[in-house]
């Protein structure tokens, strides 16, 4: 089977592309020239910024081009290009294709881009913009395969982890650079400050609501929009060993994609 293509290495995106290469499968990464993501120890976008980003003794490196990535994709060793729109699909039509950006919209994924399509979330109408479709909201229906219609839209709520939801969530305060002073894994108390955001010569202080273990915080230097989400705070006191551990979230969306991925490979996938 040729390299299946994921968009997106964020850390739900991760967990995905983490079991198709552990079930054998070589995966080739599509990355933005800046990534966002929160849980930065567990994403492997990381390695843009890096060059390699490793996740449960998994390395990604990043290569400088699509066909660079093929030549040095394999099982156990996924590729990351940077290529946002996605340019490498004008001439590589790969046998699978998994949306992982999770914008909650579609970014320009089309059915007929691969033999087998398949995007994470919401943003999506499965048999329409893509084969399949994977619920990502938490709860009863997490990890469902949609084979008509979307997932549940976005509710802009988190998930609810040790009693809290919106309140884990830190936003950018203003518009500017944002420069951190803690790192994950770090306990943090309600009301200091983990960070600053740098606006207009003046620093503006990002303080968490809940105390809790930094889960994840933007990459140092990022520039942020007013409100942009910044890092994660985890209430739960012995939360620290899992800020380097792909989540139970990741997982459970990833056995999803395994299962169409597993179906289509044997031939008997129902579309």
């Amino acid at each position: 089977m040729k390299p299946i293509i994921v968009r997106g290495g964020g850390d739900l995106a991760t967990g995905t592309i983490h079991r198709l290469c552990r079930s054998g499968y070589p995966v080739i990464i599509l990355e933005c020239e800046r990534p966002s993501a929160i849980r930065r120890l567990v994403s492997f976008c990381q390695a843009v910024y890096e060059g390699t980003m490793e996740v449960e003794g998994m390395t990604c490196r990043l290569a400088e081009s699509f066909d660079q990535a093929l030549e040095q994709v394999s099982w156990n060793h996924p590729q990351l290009i940077v290529d946002p729109q996605g340019k490498c699909l004008e001439k590589y039509h790969p046998d699978i294709l998994v949306d992982g950006i999770l914008a909650k919209k579609n970014l320009g994924t089309r059915r007929d881009m691969a033999d087998l399509t398949i995007a994470l979330g919401p943003g999506f109408t499965a048999g329409e913009d893509v084969d399949y479709v994977i619920e990502t909201k938490r709860g009863h229906y997490l990890g469902r395969i949609i084979t008509e219609g979307a997932a549940i839209p976005n509710t802009g709520v988190p998930g609810v982890i040790g009693g809290y939801g919106k309140e884990r969530v830190i936003h950018s305060p203003c518009p500017g650079i944002f420069h951190q002073e803690k790192e994950i894994g770090d306990w943090v108390e309600k009301g200091s400050r983990i960070g600053w955001v740098e606006t207009k010569g003046e620093p503006v202080s990002v303080c968490p609501e809940i105390s809790g273990v930094l889960r994840g915080i933007i990459q140092e230097g990022y520039p942020v929009t007013k409100h942009f989400k910044i890092a994660d705070v985890d209430p739960r006191k012995d939360s620290q060993a899992h800020c380097a551990l792909i989540s139970d979230k990741a997982r459970c969306i990833a056995g999803s994609v395994l299962e169409l991925v597993s179906a289509y490979e044997k031939g008997v996938l129902e579309r």
